[in-house]
């Protein structure tokens, strides 16, 4: 009796699980080499010849597209990672895999699956429990805020900054879109790139930045104190909703509907002119005779903006989306110090500051290639989250793998005290633990067995240790003395979001495929 379909593929049990792991590891393989301050990058090239250079762990999985459905969860971790605490992604990643390839010794041993997805669960638990001893007792300050940014940004790409130069301009965008309690806006931070100078040019603008230029030549480029509306309705003549024809008989008659057309249209400049509106931004065509009319008015107009252009100006300036123009109001209008039109490489950009808009803040990026403002637009964009993380939660922990070291040292000494085969898959997930500061140490050209052996030595003597990145070669440090920090956070996801992948994987024994 056939209850599939003549065309399925069925692989069920041990095959199934070990198809997943494999599947699972592969991917964690593909990253591994990124990890850490000496991590190299990768070179993606899509059907279509466009090639992606970044060591971010999200971004490889993604451009990856990969297919294999158990490989594709842990793509799954790293987008999960990165949307929310903006890093760890590689670690996430990297971490689920090793699980998976620990969970394969167990079950070749004999452990029952379920067996291991308890042990790791509770291995979890005590994993978290460590992170929390690991948090520092000082307060985030500035100076701690600036010290999470560069170790989130150190090995990235960043151009022809440090990642030093970068971690101020980072701190300063977060502070600035902090409020009184503390709740960091991320989304009013905005990273915005532009090719045709060095990367030393980046930036932080007050305010907004739009690639748009003036509807009209004669348009002012400058405008201060200035009243804006934000337009979500066309200004060209109306037209019908049905379809009607219309006969012209004579010059005076056409003459006439001419006059009305172009009535209607200096209605809408008059409207806004009268309404003592400066800069209209409008998300649809304006018409040129209606630009010629904003223009004799001194009004400054933009069309075309895209949806979150438009929302970020309304949001920045305090400005209302209008559909109409009928009956405005003083409230539908924002209000900036400064609207101003700056020609940038061979492109106008409209800089948007002061006011309102104070409230809001964009990185302006700038590099000599495609290829170099995409990854410092990736590395900034991870920073700025790391940051925010960090002055939201009020927690770090040390980096350089000391975090890992401490979590794996904790659920060693805890799985003593579990009863049944569930101890081996504590201690399994320990051992999992260890591959970060394992590659850690193998991506700065050091020995990992030797390395891993003196980190737990230096650990046992009640020290913070970790992987210090140093010319050729690492050594065995406190990373605190060199200012490596990680929010805890970024920490507490990666352990969540792999275990969860991992276990979810072993739990498959059976995989049904429509051709």
């Amino acid at each position: 009796m056939f209850i599939l379909a003549e065309d399925s593929r069925r692989t069920h049990g041990r095959d199934a699980q070990s198809s997943n792991i494999t599947a699972g590891k592969a991917v964690a393989e593909a990253v591994r080499t990124t990890l850490g301050p000496r991590g190299m990058d990768k070179m993606l090239v899509d059907s279509t010849g466009d090639v992606v250079i970044t060591n971010d762990g999200a971004t490889i999985l993604t451009e990856m597209d990969i297919e294999h459905p158990a490989a594709q969860m842990l793509v799954e971790v790293a987008e999960t990672q990165e949307e929310a605490v903006g890093d760890g992604t590689t670690t996430a990643a990297v971490l689920a895999g090793r699980l998976l390839a620990q969970a394969e010794d167990l079950l070749e041993n004999d452990v029952h699956p379920t067996t291991i997805v308890e042990g790791y669960h509770e291995a979890a638990r005590i994993a978290l429990e460590a992170i929390d001893e690991q948090v520092l007792d000082a307060a985030v300050d500035d100076e701690t805020l600036h010290k999470v940014a560069e170790s989130s940004m150190t090995g990235k790409g960043t151009g022809g900054l440090t990642a030093d130069q970068l971690a101020e301009t980072v701190v300063s965008a977060i502070r600035h879109v902090e409020d009184d309690d503390g709740h960091v806006s991320r989304d009013d931070v905005r990273v915005f790139t532009k090719v045709g100078a060095s990367s030393n040019a980046t930036e932080l603008v007050e305010g907004i930045i739009v690639d748009e230029e003036p509807v009209h030549d004669e348009m002012p480029k400058h405008v201060t104190d200035a009243s804006v509306l934000v337009l979500d309705v066309e200004l060209d003549v109306r037209t019908a909703d049905i379809d009607a024809e219309y006969q012209v008989t004579s010059v005076d008659q056409l003459t006439a509907a001419m006059d009305a057309e172009e009535a209607e249209l200096r209605t809408y400049a008059k409207t806004i002119a009268d309404a003592d509106v400066d800069v209209v931004f409008a998300t649809d065509d304006i018409d040129g005779r209606v630009a010629s009319f904003l223009a004799e008015e001194g009004v400054l107009a933009f069309e075309g903006l895209s949806n979150s252009d438009a929302r970020a100006i309304a949001t920045a300036t305090g400005a209302r989306r209008v559909g109409a123009l009928d009956d405005l109001e003083s409230d539908d209008f924002g209000h900036v110090e400064s609207i101003d039109v700056r020609r940038v490489g061979d492109d106008q950009l409209t800089f948007v500051e002061g006011g309102a808009a104070a409230s809001a803040v964009t990185v302006f990026v700038r590099g000599g290639t495609e290829h170099v403002v995409d990854e410092l637009e990736r590395t900034l964009e991870d920073a700025l989250d790391v940051v925010s993380v960090a002055v939201e939660s009020g927690e770090v922990v040390p980096g350089a793998g000391a975090a890992e070291l401490a979590i794996a040292a904790a659920v060693r000494d805890a799985a003593s005290g579990i009863e049944g085969r569930k101890q081996l898959a504590v201690e399994a997930f320990a051992d999992a633990v260890d591959v970060i500061p394992r590659t850690l140490a193998e991506n700065t050209g050091m020995d990992p067995i030797d390395a891993l052996v003196s980190l737990r030595a230096s650990r046992e003597d009640g020290d913070v240790v970790g992987l210090i990145s140093e010319g050729e070669t690492g050594r065995v440090d406190d990373p605190l003395a060199y200012g490596i920090l990680d929010p805890a956070d970024v920490k507490r996801e990666a352990v969540e979001s792999a275990t969860e992948a991992a276990t979810m994987i072993l739990r498959i024994d059976d995989v049904i495929a429509a051709n």
